[in-house]
């Protein structure tokens, strides 16, 4: 365990003094129409108040809906090229502010200050790549089976999106699915995490000062019963994109049938690193490290699992968790920190439980294994929610903590004897998310490649580190076939309408008119 320096005072550190954040609602920031406010809190610091956000209900939704509602008939009719621009504005906006966000986000949801700058780094990548979209949204164009006909295909918005988000990447998230959304011309209600509400308030402060239309974009904060449902009622709302549990999104898409509302569901995962006896293993360490914990292993992509070959399992487990037991664990800010709290108070005790089910299981825990709530002479831990990066040996694959999501630092290592062995082992889950392999045989990274039933898959790197150009999302119980980031994205928020142009000046029926050869 780390010896940490004190917390500098948030004016020392050019943080936000602490205060009462509004709704951003059709340009403006609102109160809540309930008068009522929750507070927010530094997870490492229970002392340390962030400020306190609406306490919102369906009033306050459906005042947002219904700005979004009105903004999106001049919005969707306002060139993309021209939406692209504003996109760009935000984009430079982030990039200038990406240390202060990111120093906030750290405050706010506990992650160590160089994986905050990542998070609103992505949130960069995706304002550009979705406003260079500006200029594509691309279609087909196809020759017609008749004469003098033009056949092409076009995308087209879908009206309000209701995005939910999750607290874990809490503005690379929002971005992936807002930049996205914007630039196909719908506009958005966003209800973001009650834990980290402050970093989409940020976007949206980002948005204001690039000029967005008012009702374009929208945030509503609050708890998912008082504010996430109504969402999923309203029949102003055409498509929902959400982030989080797979009970959640469950319950989601139950909501969201009766009225057919297209839907995008981004879930759980249960990712596995496979480790080849041929493989470098210092490299596999280094990247179970990372995948493991890096976000406290608070990521849908987490490295939870790691199957390593009979060979060279025992050099493997001693080599991860001597490097496990030297993370410096601490608030994130702290540049001497490797791995931040856990965000709640209940994830530490999530882990706390998986970790006791572990061990009744017969799984050994070879490094942590335990809250962190001592003081130290700089720091004390009982003041925030820390757990030890912890490591299970001896793990089987049938074990809970080899196939539930556990949402913490807590990685299960299993011993397999096979490629083959490995590839079922890591598709003998419910998700599908992420999947990696370190091996130096080409054939045996293409085949657990053509093999694993995941919607990402890596070749000697960890289960964490997507780039937003690329399609992001799972397979199985991880969503419903939908992706975030990269094109794909676009197919969340727009429809696609097939165009025949008949210049023929006569009627021509396809199928029927056409010549025979």
């Amino acid at each position: 365990m780390s010896s940490i320096a004190a917390k500098p005072s948030s004016s020392a550190e050019g943080l936000r003094p602490s205060r009462e954040y509004k709704n951003f609602i059709n340009g403006e920031w609102v109160a809540s129409r309930t008068k009522k406010t929750f507070e927010n809190r530094n997870p490492a610091d229970r002392d340390d108040l962030i400020g306190t956000f609406q306490e919102s209900d369906e009033s306050d939704v459906s005042a947002a809906i219904d700005a979004a509602h009105k903004a999106y008939e001049s919005w969707r009719l306002t060139p993309a090229p021209r939406r692209a621009e504003y996109l760009y504005r935000v984009g430079d906006i982030l990039k200038r502010d990406k240390e202060k966000i990111a120093r906030e986000m750290t405050r706010e949801m506990g992650k160590v200050l160089d994986e905050t700058k990542g998070d609103v780094q992505e949130a960069i990548d995706m304002a550009f790549l979705a406003a260079g979209e500006g200029r594509r949204l691309y279609g087909q164009t196809t020759p017609s089976e008749l004469h003098n006909k033009f056949a092409m295909s076009v995308r087209m918005p879908l009206g309000v999106a209701g995005l939910i988000t999750p607290w874990n990447f809490p503005i690379a998230i929002p971005a992936w699915k807002g930049m996205a959304a914007l630039i196909c011309g719908n506009t958005v209600v966003i209800k973001p995490a009650s834990l980290t509400p402050l970093s989409v308030v940020m976007l949206a402060e980002a948005f204001e000062e690039a000029g967005l239309p008012k009702g374009v974009f929208n945030v509503v904060t609050g708890g998912g019963r008082e504010v996430g449902e109504p969402m999923l009622k309203n029949p102003k709302v055409s498509v929902i994109s959400f982030t989080g549990s797979t009970q959640v999104g469950r319950d989601i898409s139950i909501a969201c049938a009766p009225t057919f509302k297209h839907l995008h569901l981004e879930m759980g995962g249960k990712n596995i690193i496979m480790v080849m006896d041929d493989a470098d293993v210092d490299l596999a360490v280094d990247g179970a490290l990372w995948g493991a914990f890096g976000t406290a292993g608070q990521r849908c992509t987490a490295a939870s699992r790691i199957a390593v070959h009979a060979k060279v399992y025992d050099q493997f487990v001693e080599k991860l968790a001597g490097r496990a037991k030297k993370l410096r664990v601490g608030y994130g800010l702290d540049p001497n920190v490797d791995m931040g709290p856990n965000v709640s108070e209940g994830q530490v005790k999530t882990v706390e439980k998986y970790v006791k089910i572990g061990l009744d299981e017969g799984a050994k825990v070879v490094a942590g294994g335990k809250a962190i709530t001592g003081k130290n002479d700089t720091w004390d831990y009982s003041k925030g929610f820390f757990h030890e990066p912890t490591v299970f040996a001896d793990v089987k694959p049938d074990m809970r903590v080899a196939q539930e999501e556990i949402f913490g630092p807590v990685t299960a290592v299993m011993k397999i004897n096979s490629l083959e062995e490995a590839i079922a082992v890591g598709n003998g889950v419910q998700y599908g998310l992420s999947s990696s392999i370190y091996t130096r045989d080409v054939n045996k990274a293409f085949t657990a490649m053509r093999d694993m039933y995941t919607g990402i898959f890596y070749v000697n790197a960890p289960t964490i580190g997507a780039e937003v150009h690329l399609p992001f999302g799972g397979t199985k119980a991880t969503g419903n076939g939908h992706r975030e980031a990269g094109v794909a994205g676009l197919d969340v928020f727009s429809e696609w309408k097939s165009i025949y142009v008949d210049y023929s000046g006569s009627l021509q029926r396809a199928q029927i008119d056409t010549e025979e050869i």
